[in-house]
C-alpha cells in the first residue's frame, strides 16, 4: 500500500468510526439531554444577582425530638382496642372516647411546659354521612392552639393534624379491634410532637410566632373526612385565615432497604391552569424548608383512589398537602388483626419505623415554624408584557415592618420549582428586561428580615385568546 493509500485509507476508517459514535450516541435520547441547550439567553446581558437573604436562624434540631413520647402516645392509641368513630365516646379503656383523653392529657402536659401559651380545647359537633348509616352523630376533635404575635397575622393559622380514628376491615364494625398505630396514631403522634417542640421554643423565647398554629388531632376521617371537615368550618368561624395545612396520615412505616427514605409529599393542581395551585406552592415551600433530601414531592392531590384530611381545604381553594410513608404495606391498613395463610394483617405498633417518624415530625415542624415566622403573602400578582420583548411583574401588599421585601421568582414551564430571578424592596411592579413573558412561570414572595419566606404567589396572566370565526366557541 503507497503512503497516499494509507491516508486514504486512514481517513475513511476516521469517517467511519465517526459516523458509528453518531449513530449509536448522537441520535439517542441520553446523549441528546446531555446536549447544551441551543436556546437564546434570557436576558442576552445576564439575570440580575440579588443577594439571597439567609433562612431565618434556630432551625428545628432533629435530636430534639422525643421519639419515647411518640412511641408512648402511640401505645397509649393503640391500647384503646380500636378507635372506630362509631365506637364508645365515654369508655375510657376502649374505643374512640379512650383515643381522645390520651390525646387531650399529652397535650395538656405540653401545654404546661409552655407557660399557658398553648391553649388545649375539645370541640364537640355532630356530623353525617353514608358511614355513620347517614344519621348525625356525635364527634370530637382535640386541638392545642398557639397563638401568633401579630396584630395582623396573628389571624393566619397554620394546621398540622393527624386523625385519631381508626378502622377494620369492615368501616362500620364496632366490635372488632382496629390498632391503627400506623393508620393514624402515626399522624397525631406527629402532630402532638409538633405542638412540643414549637410551643417550648416559644416559651423559652427562642422565637415568637407572628402567625398562630393549631395542632390538630381529628375524628371522623374513616366515615368520610368528617373531623377535617368540621375543622376548616371552626377556623373560618373563629375569623381565620388559613395560611397552610399540613395533613399527616400513615407516616409511621418505612420497612425497605436502606430506611430511612423520603417522606412523600402530595399537593393537587386545583382546577386552574398551569400547576400553580396554592396546595402546589405549599408543598413546594416545604422541601425548600426541609431539603429534597427529606421530601419527595408528589404531584397528585393524594395517593391513587384514596383520600385524607387535608381534601375539604384542598377544594376550597386552600393551600392543603398531606404527608404520607414511602411505600405503604397495605397488609397493614384498614385490617381487622388476623392471621391467614401465614400472612398477619393488622395495623400494629411493630411494624413502626421510629427514625422514619422522627424525621417527619421534625420536617413538620420546622416547616410550620418557618411560614409561622413569614410575612403575608403579596396579593394581585400580575403578568403583563405579552408581544413586548421585556415581562413585567406586578403586586400588592399591606405595610409590614418586619419585611425585607420581595422575590421575583421565575421557574422554566417544564420545571418543578421555582428559582429567585430578582429582589425588590417595595410593591409595585418590576420589568424582567429582555424576557420573554411566553417562557417561563413567574411568581412572588415575601421575605421577612428574619429570612422567612411567605409561599410563592403565581402570577396572572392577561388571556388573549385567539380570533375564531364567528359562532365558535372559546
Amino acid at each position: 500500500m503507497t503512503n497516499k493509500q494509507g491516508i486514504l485509507h486512514k481517513r475513511w476508517l476516521i469517517s467511519l468510526i465517526f459516523a458509528i459514535f453518531i449513530f449509536e450516541f448522537g441520535a439517542s435520547p441520553a446523549f441528546s439531554q446531555r446536549a447544551i441547550p441551543r436556546d437564546p439567553a434570557e436576558p442576552a446581558q445576564g439575570k440580575p444577582q440579588p443577594k439571597i437573604l439567609p433562612r431565618p436562624a434556630g432551625r428545628v434540631a432533629r435530636a430534639s425530638v422525643d421519639e419515647k413520647s411518640m412511641r408512648a402516645l402511640i401505645g397509649q392509641l393503640v391500647a384503646c382496642g380500636t378507635r372506630l368513630t362509631l365506637s364508645s365516646w365515654t369508655d375510657s379503656k376502649r374505643g374512640i372516647g379512650c383515643g381522645r383523653d390520651a390525646i387531650a392529657a399529652r397535650m395538656n402536659e405540653i401545654a404546661k411546659d409552655t407557660g399557658g401559651k398553648l391553649q388545649v380545647m375539645v370541640d364537640k359537633f355532630e356530623a353525617t354521612s353514608e358511614r355513620t348509616s347517614s344519621k348525625p352523630i356525635p364527634l370530637e376533635n382535640v386541638y392545642a392552639i398557639l397563638p401568633g404575635s401579630d396584630p395582623k397575622l396573628g389571624k393566619t393559622i397554620f394546621i398540622v393534624s393527624g386523625h385519631f380514628d381508626s378502622r377494620p376491615s369492615n368501616v362500620m364494625d364496632t366490635q372488632a379491634d382496629a390498632p391503627g398505630a400506623d393508620d393514624d396514631a402515626s399522624g397525631v403522634a406527629v402532630s402532638v410532637e409538633c405542638a412540643r417542640l414549637l410551643g417550648k421554643a416559644g416559651a423559652n423565647g427562642r422565637g415568637t410566632y407572628r402567625a398562630t398554629i393549631l395542632f390538630a388531632a381529628v375524628s371522623g376521617e374513616e366515615q368520610g373526612l368528617l373531623g377535617s371537615t368540621h375543622l376548616l368550618e371552626w377556623v373560618k368561624q373563629q375569623g381565620y385565615t388559613v395560611g397552610g395545612m399540613l395533613d399527616d396520615d400513615i407516616v409511621g412505616a418505612d420497612p425497605a432497604p436502606g430506611a430511612s427514605h423520603r417522606v412523600r409529599l402530595f399537593s393537587g393542581n386545583g382546577e386552574i391552569d398551569d400547576a400553580d395551585s396554592p396546595s402546589r406552592e405549599l408543598a413546594r415551600a416545604i422541601e425548600e424548608i426541609d431539603g429534597r433530601a427529606a421530601v419527595r414531592m408528589i404531584f397528585r392531590i393524594d395517593r391513587y383512589g384514596r383520600g385524607g384530611d387535608h381534601y375539604p381545604f384542598y377544594k376550597a381553594g386552600l393551600p392543603a398537602v398531606r404527608f404520607t410513608e414511602p411505600l405503604e404495606d397495605y397488609n397493614h391498613q384498614h385490617q381487622t388483626p388476623r392471621t391467614e395463610s401465614g400472612t398477619e394483617y393488622g395495623d400494629f405498633q411493630k411494624y413502626l419505623n421510629f427514625t422514619f417518624m422522627g424525621d417527619v415530625a421534625r420536617d413538620n415542624a420546622e416547616a410550620l415554624r418557618q411560614l409561622a415566622l413569614a410575612p403575608a403573602p403579596p396579593t394581585n400578582a400580575k403578568l403583563t408584557g405579552a408581544v413586548t420583548p421585556d415581562a413585567k411583574v406586578s403586586w400588592t401588599a399591606e405595610d409590614d415592618p418586619e419585611r425585607a421585601g420581595f422575590e421575583i421568582l421565575w421557574r422554566e414551564t417544564t420545571d418543578p420549582r421555582w428559582q429567585v430571578y430578582d429582589f425588590a424592596a417595595a410593591p409595585g411592579e418590576t420589568v424582567l428586561k429582555g424576557v420573554s413573558t411566553d417562557n417561563h412561570f413567574f411568581a412572588v414572595r415575601a421575605v421577612g428580615k428574619n429570612g422567612a419566606r411567605s409561599i410563592a404567589v403565581p402570577t396572572e396572566m392577561e388571556r388573549r385568546p385567539p380570533p375564531l370565526p364567528t359562532g365558535t366557541k372559546q
